[in-house]
């Protein structure tokens, strides 16, 4: 009887380990923290579909939005790590909003399993088609002649394209004159409008209006041109060392992270991210697929982390 008991304990242990280590075995939640409709969220739907293909089980997407993007890595840092939610963000809440928001809840350093950097996009210097401006070069000779006068709409403060505005002018020992709107839209459209002389926009958000002629491109802040924009030279080649500039979205989970499940998420978004149904539009929209490794993600999420605080501390530059 003692054996049979001992057996069945056996049984029973072994049943439960396997239950454990099958995951996912209820629906996972990539949290996004933005609202519907950016992105960020549509980096998170077209994946959840290639997660659920390749690793089975159930992914559902949740918008928890709020305070640029700190709420959700709150609630992202404050789940437990057993792989059931996944935070999806964009660089924001890893390396700008705790430099720039007081008493976040969250160290992006330490509360997060770093899985994969998804895509980048870069920002363009642009400026609307009846500008004087025709170059970078010319953008420059104006700093320097007025200082302070050129004026570069951004979405708000703390945004991608007012940060790269901030890099442009510490890198160039120059000044400009930072509009914030309350979002992409209006700053579009008094740029559009010619209140507004620049802007450094993310290639997604200026790319229609360069391509029918109602914006100028000057200058792109990626490494090497796009070819979405061939004829567009990066800063670097226009003669500007140290503003090559990306935003990303990125994957990470709750710190602690099972090393299993972290290998199996890892290796279906990057097979995700590479299926022919989804690279090719992505590539459409001026994304470009990265897909590095955990260790790569942790070693590029400490550089930008403090590139962005160098940044944010020169240029004194607040949430407000």
């Amino acid at each position: 009887m003692k054996k049979q008991l001992i057996c069945l304990g056996l049984l029973l242990a072994a049943a439960a380990g396997a239950q454990a280590q099958a995951w996912p075995s209820k629906p996972v939640t990539l949290l996004v923290p933005f609202p519907p409709g950016g992105s960020t969220d549509m980096i998170a739907r077209s994946l959840a579909p290639k997660l659920q293909e390749k690793l089975g089980g159930t992914f559902l997407v949740e918008n928890k939005a709020g305070a640029g993007g700190t709420i959700g890595a709150t609630a992202a840092k404050r789940a437990a790590p057993d792989g059931y939610t996944i935070f999806v963000s964009s660089l924001g809440p890893f390396v700008i909003g705790p430099h720039l928001i007081k008493g976040v809840a969250y160290d992006p350093l330490k509360d997060f399993d770093y899985i994969t950097v998804a895509v980048q996009a870069p920002n363009v210097l642009a400026v609307p088609a009846n500008s004087p401006h025709k170059s970078l070069a010319d953008v420059l000779a104006f700093h320097k002649a007025n200082p302070g006068k050129m004026s570069f709409a951004s979405a708000g403060n703390g945004t991608s394209d007012h940060l790269t505005a901030e890099l442009f002018w510490q890198q160039t020992n120059t000044s400009g004159l930072h509009i914030p709107y309350k979002g992409g839209a209006p700053a579009m459209s008094d740029l559009l409008g010619g209140q507004v002389d620049a802007t450094f926009m993310n290639i997604n958000t200026g790319l229609p209006n360069i391509k029918s002629g109602k914006l100028r491109a000057l200058a792109i802040t990626s490494s090497k041109r796009s070819p979405l924009l061939p004829e567009v030279p990066t800063m670097e080649e226009s003669g500007l060392k140290g503003v090559t500039v990306y935003s990303w979205q990125a994957f990470a989970a709750p710190k602690g992270l099972p090393a299993d499940i972290k290998a199996k998420l890892h290796e279906a978004l990057v097979a995700g991210l590479n299926d022919p149904a989804v690279k090719p539009k992505l590539l459409e929209l001026g994304f470009e697929v990265v897909g590095n490794t955990p260790e790569q993600f942790t070693a590029f999420q400490a550089t930008e982390f403090a590139r962005w605080k160098k940044v944010i501390e020169v240029g004194k530059i607040t949430a407000d």
